[in-house]
């Protein structure tokens, strides 16, 4: 994965230094996505999941869903398969209670505790922790809590609340990837269809904003809020290695922003 990082860094003739998320040698990318509820990954990251599964051969995604049951777990199942498609993957689908999820907290929490011991990942992706779902602040609170020393990639979700912030890292997409997400979404979460939001203007309007933030040349993007990231100089390269990254300002400070160029 190659990022482009709005800062202090210059390359020559004025140009953004390329950094590059490195991979452990011929080991495939591993890949964990933590999401509350059915459709949350997909709604928040699926674009850059896809455009991962196109440019690393030998993907392996682990995909967890806390709150899935009855119709909502059959449509979460039905959606993961077309999101991971081609790719090494395992499904997992519990079933806590929907909007309870802090007041059943010990419950949550052993569960993470049980996923720790099982799952390795290279880049995990789960909510934004300023999000106004309890759901989804939980689940972001429980992946910094047990994933301490990983690479996490916070994204976001459109509601009625309207609680979206200002993400430091943007993934630009191809316009095919775009489509091609709009269309699992719709496909598999048919019970979601009354709503008013949840349809193709609210999910392409929100990327073509990010893209117009992010410069992406397709004029679409996912964004993500990277809270800790460590950059790490790469000898003989004028790249950058990005394992992972923390930057020196917060958002309050005016913290600056990050492209992702070419997955």
């Amino acid at each position: 994965m190659v990022f482009v990082a709005e800062w202090p860094f210059r390359g020559r003739g004025g140009g953004l230094i390329r950094l590059n998320l490195s991979e452990s040698g011929a080991n495939p990318l591993r890949v964990l996505c933590l999401g509350a509820h059915s459709d949350d990954i997909e709604i928040g990251c699926g674009g850059t999941l896809l455009q991962l599964k196109k440019a690393h051969p030998g993907l392996q995604l682990h995909w967890v869903v806390l709150s899935a049951s009855g119709t909502r777990k059959e449509e979460a199942a039905k959606s993961a398969e077309l999101f991971t498609a081609g790719c090494e993957s395992e499904i997992d689908l519990k079933e806590f209670r929907d909007r309870y999820l802090p007041y059943d907290g010990a419950s949550v929490k052993m569960f993470f505790d049980e996923l720790k011991n099982r799952v390795q990942p290279d880049l995990i992706f789960t909510h934004w922790s300023g999000d106004a779902h309890q759901d989804h602040r939980l689940t972001s609170e429980l992946t910094w809590n047990t994933f301490r020393n990983h690479f996490i990639l916070e994204y976001e979700i459109p509601k009625y609340d309207g609680d979206l912030g200002r993400p430091n890292l943007f993934v630009p997409l191809d316009t095919s990837i775009c489509e091609e997400k709009v269309s699992h979404l719709l496909t598999a979460f048919e019970s979601q269809s009354s709503k008013r939001w949840f349809d193709r203007e609210t999910f392409l309007g929100l990327m073509r904003i990010r893209g117009m933030e992010a410069n992406a040349p397709s004029g679409y993007a996912e964004a993500f809020h990277a809270r800790k990231v460590v950059i790490q100089s790469v000898r003989g390269s004028n790249d950058l290695s990005l394992p992972n990254i923390d930057p020196s300002q917060d958002e309050s400070k005016g913290q600056r922003k990050t492209v992702g160029n070419g997955i």
